[in-house]
């Protein structure tokens, strides 16, 4: 069986194709959205999704979110005495999105197509990929997020169409120029920025309130409890402003409350930055495709911030129509890629489509320049430009620098930077020459770059016929086959919370986050339900364990909501 999976920072969803239509497939606690988030419990067991989120504030150190945005790098998290790389805990999504689809229909799953931003890099991309091995799959295919997304709306269906989609999620923006012609969906360019998401308005949110209240006793907001309930009630708030004028933020903590009222004039005063930062992808994939914003049929909005009212009206102003809505922006791109994995399985029911997709980055060389009498080191010559229709092959041709020269060091880089000390050093080829005279030995350097995101190096030496050859697999902070065999042993020793007891779990972290929160008869209120429903789940009688967590959950729903 093959699904379709967006792994994505805050949130990921997994959807399978039943031969009609793309379906979510919800959690173990019945939600279609599992949030990215991990961790190991009082038993050192481990738990993602919705419990280990509630445990983000009440047991930081045991618990990591937003590991996608360090994905392709060797940075690793603590978690009790364990280290874990990103990709290690986007594996543990993987899985438990597995096990969700395998519960629900009852076969095993094995392959899984997976959705990437767009502008994701070469070792992203690979990180993604090391993640669904350790989860367990064979993935058949990283598509990007505005391809799956366009998928999702049908765009595949209709004859001929040029769009745009404005992909916003919780920690990536991408922005894709998409052309469908003749059952050929191509796209022209992408463009983005991997550090700007939702997060980021939450945390504009949040330095708000912490300037806004200086000098009135805030506790310690580097404490790790207290940056998470920070976080939490900033994303409260953003989400209350997306269906009211006005919301209030509140920290509660040893007895005193801090309040601040927060209008959607105010939000957008203090996410101009952001907003700001939006554009300039924009208007960089308008460029690199060579289409006017009068050419666009379509703008899709794809990703949950694009929820937020101030994101809608930015969209609108720039494109000076209304964008097309009508799917849920938090569904589409896991839709999309439940159709893609169909199409990979040449589903009968669905026709044939044609994806083609572009190379994000610029690939390149470092080469010396004449610079007034002097040879200057350091520059870098694209051979592969960004926004390049994938498979694409390129050669440039470069020539000796120094009089009877042996070597040359052919260096290869990833970027856009006219430096190559701002670009990422992908590999590196060591090339004997004959010695002569300078600039009279040519070197022919083509790059091969396919759909799968695999780099060829090859340079030809005319003047011999002699070829060397490399292939970019690993990067700087990607994991090497040997080591992935090593990590999926060890992901495999580590036990997993037990699914029937998840959805008990869940609200169990929920009453002590609420305990936390809260003060005074409130509080101990909480305290009394959190030991009524251990004592429940001591019985072990399942209908009354049923019936306790459905009163429960209402009551906590009230308490939340301030009734």
């Amino acid at each position: 069986m093959i699904i379709g999976i967006d792994l994505g920072t805050t949130n990921s969803l997994v959807a399978v194709w039943d031969g009609e239509a793309a379906h979510l497939v919800p959690n173990a606690l019945g939600r279609l959205l599992t949030p990215s988030v991990v961790g190991l419990d009082d038993h050192d067991q481990l738990v993602v999704g919705d419990i280990a989120r509630e445990r983000l504030q009440t047991h930081p150190h045991l618990t990591a979110a937003l590991f996608k945005r360090h994905m392709g790098s060797a940075q690793s998290t603590r978690l009790g005495s364990r280290s874990f790389r990103p990709e290690e805990l986007s594996a543990m999504v993987l899985r438990s999105l597995k096990e969700d689809v395998e519960r629900a229909y009852g076969q095993p799953v094995t392959e899984a197509v997976i959705s990437v931003p767009a502008y994701f890099s070469d070792a992203q991309r690979k990180a993604t990929r090391i993640a669904g091995e350790l989860a367990g799959l064979k993935v058949e295919k990283l598509i990007n997020e505005p391809t799956a997304a366009a998928l999702a709306y049908g765009l595949h269906q209709k004859g001929e169409a040029t769009f745009l989609v404005f992909d916003l999620g919780g920690g990536t923006f991408d922005v894709s120029v998409l052309e469908l012609f003749e059952g050929v969906m191509e796209v022209r360019a992408s463009a983005g920025d991997n550090f700007l998401g939702g997060e980021d308005f939450d945390d504009v949110l949040v330095a708000h309130f912490l300037a806004a209240m200086g000098g009135q006793g805030l506790p310690d907001h580097q404490q790790p409890a207290i940056n998470q309930r920070l976080r939490r009630e900033a994303q409260r708030v953003r989400h209350a402003l997306g269906q009211q004028p006005e919301a209030t933020f509140q920290l509660r903590e040893d007895g005193r409350e801090w309040t601040l009222p927060v209008s959607q004039d105010k939000l957008l005063s203090i996410c101009e930055p952001l907003l700001e930062r939006l554009r300039a992808p924009i208007e960089r994939a308008l460029r690199d495709a060579r289409i006017k914003v009068a050419d666009l049929d379509e703008v899709l909005l794809v990703g949950g911030t694009t929820r937020m009212p101030l994101v809608r009206k930015l969209v609108a102003s720039l494109f000076g129509r209304f964008p097309a809505m009508h799917l849920n922006p938090d569904e589409v791109i896991a839709q999309g890629a439940a159709i893609q994995a169909a199409l990979k399985a040449r589903d009968a029911t669905l026709e044939e489509v044609v994806l083609t997709d572009v190379c994000p980055y610029s690939l390149g060389v470092e080469i010396s320049k004449q610079v007034g009498t002097q040879q200057q080191s350091g520059h870098y010559m694209p051979i592969i430009e960004r926004n390049c229709v994938v498979p694409v092959s390129r050669v440039q041709s470069v020539y000796t620098l120094h009089d009877n020269q042996k070597q040359v060091s052919v260096r290869i880089y990833q970027g856009e930077s006219r430096l190559v000390a701002n670009n990422i050093f992908l590999g590196e080829l060591e090339v004997a020459v004959p010695p002569r005279p300078a600039g009279e030995v040519s070197l022919d350097i083509r790059f091969t770059y396919d759909i799968n995101g695999l780099l060829e190096a090859q340079v030809d030496t005319p003047l011999t016929g002699e070829s060397h050859r490399l292939v970019i697999e690993n990067n700087p902070g990607v994991l090497s086959p040997a080591e992935i065999a090593e990590r999926f042993a060890a992901l495999e020793a580590l036990k997993v919370h037990p699914r029937d007891q998840q959805v008990n779990s869940a609200l169990m972290a929920r009453l002590e986050r609420l305990y936390q929160e809260c003060l005074g008869d409130l509080r101990e209120h909480i305290g009394q339900l959190a030991a009524h429903f251990a004592a429940i789940l001591e019985g072990q009688d399942e209908r009354q364990i049923r019936e306790t967590r459905g009163e429960l959950t209402a009551r906590l729903d009230a308490i939340e909501q301030g009734y």
